[in-house]
């Protein structure tokens, strides 16, 4: 395992990762049942599994693991510690001698340099090596991006070489990607050289990871559900509005070629020298959030426990985990820890917008109390589905002793339901063995039966309706005339019996951000819906949705160096 050397204050999360002890990752991965030659090798710390070794895998005899599902209460804008917990709760069932794995996403670019820096877990459980995985890592970033953009110019070149499927300009769905927060090409116009270098028509980028690529990447069962699922893909309507695809541009088999790769998950390890399996990033709004199903295929037959997690809370991730990602991939969670703070509890219990963040800081009991509503409906809606539920408090240096214990007594006596105090940041999978063992426990005694919220063949504006009024806590749902116009179209089109993605803010449970806590009495406004075909859901917008972030006025690229020696600084 890796070890950390002693210091007097504690470390920065670089510090960390660059004292830890890193194994080969052959020499990481042979307890759990792979092989070197199973991997294709990158370096000596990161590795793919190659197909026959994925195949040998997921055919094997071994059941598979108990899934816990790793979600959260509303978070503040600084987050709340979802991939920590994850990370860390790995390594605590590895402490207590329980063979569990991880499966987080893979970062990307924009981000990373833009407001939220390195995704790759923090202090004591963070996954290594670091710096890789926050930068080009393997390629899939890379790989997904090009294949992207590929289709865009197969597109735009059939409509230059005579247009022979009379696909209608003004009705191109398929924009432009790239990996970086670059807010000026949310908006462009291409073809300005007429018949030289193309139709004029209004164009755009969004960020590699809300590609419906990336979701089809981490829905595709094998390489050829992959270009299965590529060929279907809608990228433009013709005149009389019917779809054009991938397949109808002759672009599928080069596509696909380019992401045969990316498709094989990656393993790195914790800093405890567990294996975890960082591959796949999808948006959590306009896509389902979660890592590659691959990885979670193969994950599953190598350990007794896996431990996932969603985007975002869990009225988006887990949400959109349950009802989309457990009804396509045909699995199901034994368990969800919800990780709640004793900061976001404060947030949730302000009466107050903007919020005051200093406040946060300041010892405050009741303060606390005021926010459990925000707290408890998250609760009630994960209970929904027929899964216990243990809440991970995911302690902070700052919190008092009173704090800590206000929560914790409140899951067990009030919502009734395990709580646990999680400090896998300063003390690694030891600060999280409590919740380990109390998630065992829950899913030992489990009796109830997993279920979505809805069925695969309720009308479209009922799966929305569902979603809204039983996770949201709306009073109901208006649709916008044009929302019930694609809502026709897509019925007429086939897409009725496909899950529903819903968009929305993550900064509340509600669709406006101000709204703290769990708000009520208000109406959730749908104002488009269209097919993510080769993904197999629909995607219901209830604002415009931004797809390309910008950089905020101190982007973390601007504190971030390298000197003489190679050594990175303020990737984190």
């Amino acid at each position: 395992m890796a070890s950390i050397e002693e210091t007097e204050e504690f470390p920065t999360d670089y510090e960390i990762a660059q004292q830890a002890e890193k194994e080969h990752i052959a020499d990481v991965v042979a307890p759990f049942g792979l092989g070197r030659e199973d991997l294709d090798l990158h370096g000596e710390y990161t590795a793919k599994v190659k197909y026959d070794a994925i195949e040998r895998v997921r055919d094997s005899d071994r059941d598979d693991a108990e899934l816990v599902l790793v979600t959260g209460m509303t978070p503040t804008p600084k987050g709340e510690g979802k991939t920590v917990t994850t990370v860390g709760l790995t390594q605590a069932f590895n402490r207590i001698d329980e063979q569990a794995l991880a499966a987080i996403r893979e970062p990307s670019l924009g981000p990373v340099f833009g407001v939220k820096g390195g995704a790759a877990g923090g202090g004591y459980s963070q996954v290594l090596p670091m710096e890789d995985i926050n930068l080009h890592f393997t390629g899939d970033l890379h790989a997904l991006t090009s294949a992207h953009n590929l289709i865009s110019t197969m597109l735009d070149n059939h409509i230059k070489q005579g247009n022979d499927l009379n696909i209608a300009v003004n009705w191109v769905n398929w924009p432009r990607a790239i990996d970086m927060n670059d807010r000026v090409l949310r908006e462009t116009v291409i073809g300005l050289g007429g018949d030289v270098t193309g139709v004029p028509r209004e164009d755009g980028f969004i960020l590699t990871a809300a590609s419906e690529l990336m979701a089809v990447l981490c829905l595709a069962d094998d390489l050829a559900d992959l270009k299965e699922r590529v060929a279907r893909m809608i990228v433009a309507y013709d005149e009389d509005a019917n779809p054009i695809t991938v397949d109808d541009i002759d672009a599928t088999g080069a596509v696909t070629i380019l992401l045969k790769d990316a498709l094989k998950p990656n393993v790195v390890q914790t800093i405890e020298g567990t294996p975890a399996f960082v591959h796949g990033g999808p948006f959590a709004n306009i896509a389902h959030g979660t890592n590659s199903l691959i990885a979670d295929s193969v994950a599953s037959k190598l350990s007794d426990y896996l431990i996932t997690e969603a985007g975002f809370g869990s009225d988006l991730g887990a949400e959109k985990f349950m009802n989309v990602v457990c009804r396509l991939g045909d699995v199901e969670p034994s368990a969800v820890t919800l990780v709640a703070s004793v900061r976001a509890l404060k947030y949730h219990g302000q009466d107050m917008w903007p919020p005051d963040f200093d406040a946060l800081d300041e010892p405050d009991v009741e303060a606390v109390r005021a926010g459990f509503e925000n707290l408890d409906k998250h609760v009630t809606n994960l209970q929904k589905f027929g899964v216990p539920v243990v809440v991970a408090l995911n302690k902070f240096p700052d919190d008092t002793d009173e704090e800590v214990q206000a929560v914790l007594e409140h899951c067990r006596e009030d919502l009734g339901i395990e709580a646990a105090e999680s400090t896998v940041f300063e003390e690694g999978g030891a600060g999280g063995t409590d919740l380990a063992e109390k998630l065992i426990d829950a899913i030992e005694n489990d009796d109830q039966e997993f279920r979505h919220l809805y069925p695969d063949d309720a009308p479209i504006t009922e799966k929305i309706e569902t979603v809204a009024t039983e996770i949201y806590g709306a009073d109901s749902v208006t649709f916008q005339s044009s929302a019930r116009r694609d809502i026709e179209r897509m019925e007429n089109l086939g897409f009725g019996d496909v899950p529903v993605v819903m968009s929305k803010t993550f900064h509340s449970l509600s669709d406006t951000a101000e709204w703290k806590g769990a708000p009520t009495g208000w109406e959730l406004e749908i104002k488009e819906v269209y097919p993510s075909a080769g993904a197999g859901f629909l995607v219901a917008l209830t604002s415009d949705v931004l797809t390309l972030p910008g950089l905020p006025e101190e982007p973390a690229a601007a504190n971030m160096d390298i000197d003489e020696d190679g050594t990175v600084s303020g990737l984190f």
